[in-house]
């Protein structure tokens, strides 16, 4: 972002109230920095107050000057958040190049400098907080990104609640009269009940007959993990902490000491390994689900993987030594946009490199409609076969095209772009109103709404062409477009078929978000796992679920579960053994 500095000032300091502000100096943000310290005014009790105007004037004009310092503080704040919101909007719509990267790791450290100042001007802010009430932020300029005003948390209703009531008694402590109900007021606090471990002591009783000395002792129960002291519970809290959450199993270990009990790390990865052994009949199944249908999303983002083969060669780019780049795929199924019946579901398969023998290999037995971003390694599925008929029909994504013109336009405030931008804008405002209708309503709309504005576009952009120069980034936008134009009009001719592949981006947001807690995986093997972790996961996510509570059922049971009833178990099949309780 190229740094910027910002002078430490002394804003003020006054007889009788030691107070002080300064900004710490903010270099590049290549990492984290302390919060600013702030303003530390004092106050004093009502009784404290002088009786004298003069001297209560005095105090107010005092005051008044120390909350136009703090509100001032607070616009610093704000401006340099709004910088730093723009930038980390940009980069991400740039991360999709040969330098997405180093694009990634930036927008990593800017969002932890932006966190850290966000929590500075709250720390800063003179205002009382009141979430009882919500406020909506006012307006800002287009050009800034909005933030999402504050607002209270949303609570499910599944949450368990407490009443605790606060009675005055039955008399009153003016008159002693006797005091009616007129009314209450409630207003609500969000607790936190600490987690804590605990040992489950299973005592089987030996008894013995006294007819004819027979033993008698009821079975031991079945474990997740024979001979492990590890409950269902306890592995499903593991796995959802590292595969959804991504701690590293070190600062579980931290956790768990905290809560007096050591689990060292190697115990946790053989409990992990276990895990996903019992359950991999479960993910086998979701994989086959999802690639049976012939609608798919496609995208893939790279991962780190540890090579030790490669430790002594010389640093790749930005990988380092001892490290190579790895790609994880998601396929996602989701029928839910046009209220197609089938269960939605991703699955996730990991790669060691970004060759075409993977995507052909993943994809081999499927068939239909994929809809993906340009990458080159789907060429050979689109392609006719010696039939002449083609594996699947390319569905592009228009959110991609959209990203370049609106990149230009920031960029150079291409009129041409801003036009482009406007266009697909259009089209995006048609989708919004049909979303989660049938595909027959969603492609009537389309054909009557959506295909003459296309068609516009299409004579539009070629006639943009023939006036810009070859070699010319606008030109190239156009040419992307042109060079797929039957699979950017795909959508509509299938009113099951979406105008964009956002769906399969944000099924990899969670690699992203894990990438900034772990750096890498350990070995190839490591990275399947977390593919196959990731795939059971974000589908019982996909399908409403509390990964934790159907995990913990799913492990309770699975040891015990016919072999030809394991659908059962699958997320959208599943129903909990024991009703989850619900709020009172």
């Amino acid at each position: 972002m190229g740094g910027y500095r910002l002078a430490k000032a002394v804003l003020g300091c006054t007889a009788g109230s030691s107070w002080l502000i300064y900004f710490a100096d903010l270099k590049h943000f290549s990492g984290s920095f302390a919060p600013f310290p702030v303003a530390k005014v004092m106050s004093s009790s009502l009784a404290q107050l002088p009786d004298d105007p003069v001297a209560l004037k005095a105090m107010v004009a005092e005051l008044q000057a120390q909350n136009t310092v703090l509100s001032a503080t607070v616009r610093v704040f704000e401006q340099h958040i709004a910088n730093l919101q723009l930038r980390i909007a940009k980069l991400k719509r740039q991360a999709f190049g040969k330098a997405s990267e180093k694009i990634a790791r930036e927008i990593e450290q800017l969002e932890l400098a932006l966190e850290d100042l966000l929590i500075a001007k709250a720390e800063a802010s003179p205002a009382a907080m009141d979430e009882d009430d919500e406020v909506p932020e006012p307006a800002k300029p287009a050009a800034t990104p909005a933030r999402a005003p504050r607002r209270r948390p949303r609570v499910s209703a599944d949450t368990p609640r407490e009443r605790r009531e606060l009675d005055p008694g039955t008399t009153c402590p003016d008159c002693g009269g006797q005091l009616r109900l007129v009314g209450e007021d409630v207003s609500e606090m969000l607790d936190m009940i600490l987690a804590q471990l605990k040992v489950i002591e299973i005592a089987r009783t030996k008894k013995s007959c006294r007819a004819c000395d027979k033993m008698v002792q009821v079975p031991a129960p079945s474990r997740p993990i024979p001979g492990s002291m590890a409950t269902a519970s306890l592995l499903a809290y593991i796995l959802v902490s590292k595969f959804d959450d991504h701690l590293p199993l070190y600062r579980l270990n931290e956790i768990f000491a905290r809560m007096g009990v050591d689990i060292p790390d190697t115990t946790m990865v053989d409990w992990c390994g276990r895990t996903m052994k019992l359950l991999l009949p479960l993910i086998e199944r979701i994989e086959d689900h999802v690639l049976a249908h012939d609608l798919l999303h496609a995208d893939d983002t790279p991962i780190r993987v540890l090579d030790r083969s490669r430790r002594n060669a010389s640093a790749s780019g930005n990988l380092g030594k001892g490290v190579r780049k790895g790609r994880i795929w998601a396929y996602l199924l989701d029928q839910r946009p046009w209220g197609g019946h089938a269960s939605p579901g991703v699955a996730y398969k990991f790669a060691a490199d970004w060759k075409e023998e993977h995507v052909l290999g993943h994809l081999r037995n499927a068939r239909g409609i994929l809809q993906a971003d340009a990458y080159k390694g789907y060429g050979k599925l689109y392609a006719p076969g010696a039939d002449g008929t083609v594996q699947f029909k390319e569905a592009a994504c228009w959110a991609h095209l959209r990203r370049d013109f609106h990149d230009l336009w920031i960029g150079t405030k291409s009129q041409i772009a801003r036009e482009a931008l406007d266009r697909i804008g259009a089209l995006y405002d048609i989708e919004s109103q049909i979303t989660g209708k049938p595909a027959q309503i969603r492609l009537a709309a389309r054909r009557a709404q959506s295909k003459p504005k296309v068609e516009a576009f299409h004579a539009w952009a070629q006639t943009q062409l023939t006036k810009l120069p070859g070699k010319n980034d606008l030109a190239n936008a156009f040419r992307y477009a042109l060079a797929r134009w039957p699979a950017f009009c795909l959508f509509l001719e299938d009113g099951r078929v979406a105008i964009d592949n956002n769906s399969a981006e944000r099924a990899l947001r969670p690699i992203g978000i894990g990438r900034k807690n772990w750096l890498f995986a350990g070995a190839d093997t490591g990275a399947e796992t977390l593919a196959r972790a990731m795939t059971i996961i974000e589908t019982a996510k996909m399908n409403g679920l509390n990964p934790q509570t159907y995990l913990a059922d799913v492990l309770e049971r699975i040891n015990d579960h016919k072999i030809n009833r394991l659908d059962e178990l699958l997320p959208w099949n599943w129903a909990p053994l024991v009703p989850v309780a619900k709020a009172a």
